[in-house]
């Protein structure tokens, strides 16, 4: 009996595993994540680089301080 339940595990593993494959390998799946997970790291490090500027210009001004060289 516990044989049967690791073999039914394993064909359940495998058939998951060939159906993950067969999305990746046809490359589209991995090329829309990597592009989705691009933008958004490149809309947060503008979102954040906008936001340092600001702040660093409400620094500079609030303590009367040159702009940058």
């Amino acid at each position: 009996m516990k044989k049967l339940l690791w073999v039914s595990i394993g064909v359940g593993v495998g058939v998951l595993a060939s159906k993950k494959y067969a999305e990746v390998s046809s490359g589209a799946a991995l090329n829309r994540q990597v592009g989705k997970f691009t933008d958004r790291a490149s809309e947060y490090w503008e979102a954040f680089h906008q936001g340092m500027t600001a702040r660093e210009e409400e620094l500079r001004s609030a303590l009367g301080v040159d702009a940058a060289k």
